[in-house]
């Protein structure tokens, strides 16, 4: 985890963009918290600046249980992958994360979250 202060969360997670060809491809991408900018917020961060900002709450339901908030939706994919579904007006992307990768970034979220209070 690389922080620009003890407080942003800046992980990284490789993802795969599921879609119906044949073989998902990888995509990096970054996971960002700043409980200074908005402390219910996470954002995740695609190559080529595509980025999408949602509640931190939907990510972690969604590990759990199919959730949905408006363009965005997680759910459980078997017991250690995670589906995020992110719809636009030109189409919707499909990205499959390890769910230790994003259990890892939510634990660096609330341990950010927690630093906030104590300073």
């Amino acid at each position: 985890m690389a922080a620009v202060d003890d407080r942003v969360v800046d992980d990284h997670a490789k993802g795969r963009i599921i879609s119906d060809a044949p073989l998902s491809r990888p995509v990096p991408v970054g996971l960002r918290y700043d409980p200074g900018f908005s402390p219910e917020t996470v954002r995740f961060v695609f190559p080529g600046a595509v980025e999408w900002s949602f509640p931190r709450a939907l990510l972690e339901t969604g590990m759990r249980t199919p959730t949905r908030r408006g363009d965005i939706g997680v759910w459980p994919c078997g017991r250690v992958q995670t589906v995020v579904e992110l719809h636009r007006d030109d189409g919707v992307t499909v990205v499959q994360f390890d769910t230790t990768a994003l259990l890892r970034f939510l634990k660096h979220t609330y341990a950010a979250s927690t630093s906030m209070t104590t300073h």
